[in-house]
């Protein structure tokens, strides 16, 4: 939703709940005048209040947009770095727990093997 859409069916409730109040209250033309203008100038504040938000969002989004153009690439590069640091830190460890589990892997056939031996002796007997 774009914001002047936005202010506009803001702007268009404000004004109509305002006007439905007015005729709705039995008031004389005097009462009536002075209740007028203190609602203009209630609703002139509301829109300058709510104009002077919505540019401070601007200016908000437009600060972090520039700001994450600039970072973002830094961050993208350092993160680069530290990964590639890493595998680098790493190989030596990654190395040695691939011959470990190759090992154990040995071992765990072996073990396998003397199993089937032993029972195959065992059927034997």
């Amino acid at each position: 939703m774009k914001a002047s859409t936005f202010l506009l069916g803001l702007a268009t409730g404000v004004l109509g709940s305002a006007v439905a109040v007015l005729l709705t209250t039995p008031q004389s033309g005097k009462e009536l005048r002075s209740s007028i203008k203190a609602i203009k100038k209630n609703a002139n504040d509301q829109v300058q209040d709510l104009k002077q938000q919505v540019t401070n969002i601007k200016n908000s989004v437009s600060t972090i947009k520039s700001e994450v153009k600039e970072t973002l690439p830094i961050f993208v590069e350092d993160t680069k770095a530290s990964v590639a640091e890493w595998k680098e830190e790493t190989a030596p460890i990654r190395q040695q727990l691939q011959q470990e589990i190759s090992a154990l892997q040995s071992s765990v056939e072996e073990i396998q093997q003397q199993i089937s031996h032993f029972q195959n002796r065992k059927v034997k007997k």
